[in-house]
C-alpha cells in the first residue's frame, strides 16, 4: 500500500511539474505581446501614477484621486474622496493663487480653509492629499498642504479609471487633466477568478499535497504495526 500511494504521489508531482513548465513557457511567449495588461497573478497590485501638466509658471504633479484610507471617505457613488496633487510655482518673482477646482465627476469640490490659503508664493508649492504621496521633486521647495475633497462622487469614480478635473489659477489660467483614481491596497483573488490553467494547476497542487500526506500517514501506520 505504501509503495502504491508513494508512486501515485510521484506521478502526480511529475504531472504538476510538467504543467508548471508548460505554463511558464506560455507566460514567456506571451510576455512581449501582453505588455501593459494586468497579469493573472495571485494578487493584483494597483500602481496608478498621478497625472501631470504645466500651465504658465505652474507645474502640477502627481494629480490623483486618493483611495479612501479612513471611514470618513468612501469610493462608492455619492461618497466623498480626497484629491491629491502638488502645484509648484516656478516663477522666481510672482505669486499665483489656485482659485477653483472643478469636475463633472462630483457634485462639488471643497478646498479646506488653511492658514496659508491657496496662494502659491514664488518658488514654493501647494499640495493636497497625504504628504507621503506628494513629496516635492526638490526637497528644498517650501510646501504647504490643503485638504481638497470631492463630494457626492459619481459612478465613474472607480479604482483604475480616470476622471476630468480642471484647475484654475489666477495668473496661469485653466488646465484640465484626466486624473487617475487610486486602486488602493493589494486585492486578493479567489481561485474562481483565475484562468482555467491556473485553476487546474492549483487543483493538481492540492491533490499532490493530499497524496503526500496520505503516504506519510500510511508509513506511520506501518511503522506502528
Amino acid at each position: 500500500m505504501t509503495a502504491f500511494i508513494a508512486a501515485t504521489a510521484n506521478r502526480k508531482t511529475r504531472r504538476l511539474a510538467s504543467a508548471l513548465a508548460i505554463a511558464a513557457g506560455g507566460v514567456l511567449a506571451l510576455s512581449s505581446c501582453g505588455a501593459g495588461q494586468i497579469s493573472q497573478t495571485a494578487t493584483q497590485v494597483a500602481a496608478v501614477n498621478g497625472n501631470f501638466a504645466d500651465v504658465g509658471d505652474i507645474s502640477l504633479r502627481n494629480v490623483h484621486v486618493v483611495y479612501p484610507q479612513t471611514e470618513e471617505y468612501s469610493i462608492e457613488p455619492g461618497g466623498k474622496v480626497e484629491l491629491g496633487f502638488i502645484a509648484v510655482n516656478n516663477s522666481p518673482a510672482n505669486s499665483d493663487t489656485l482659485t477653483r477646482i472643478s469636475t463633472t465627476a462630483a457634485s462639488s469640490i471643497t478646498v479646506g480653509e488653511e492658514p496659508g490659503g491657496t496662494e502659491i508664493a514664488p518658488l514654493t508649492a501647494l499640495g493636497a492629499g497625504a504628504p507621503v504621496d506628494n513629496e516635492a521633486v526638490n526637497p528644498d521647495i517650501p510646501l504647504q498642504f490643503v485638504v481638497v475633497e470631492l463630494n457626492g462622487i459619481g459612478e465613474e469614480v472607480r479604482p483604475g479609471l480616470t476622471v476630468p478635473i480642471t484647475f484654475t489659477f489666477e495668473e496661469a489660467g485653466d488646465v484640465e487633466l484626466l486624473v487617475p483614481v487610486d486602486a488602493g491596497q493589494v486585492l486578493p483573488r479567489d481561485v474562481s477568478a483565475k484562468s482555467p490553467i491556473e485553476a487546474e494547476l492549483h487543483g493538481e497542487a492540492e491533490e499532490a499535497e493530499h497524496s503526500i500526506i496520505e503516504t506519510q500517514v500510511e508509513e506511520a501506520t506501518d511503522g506502528n504495526n
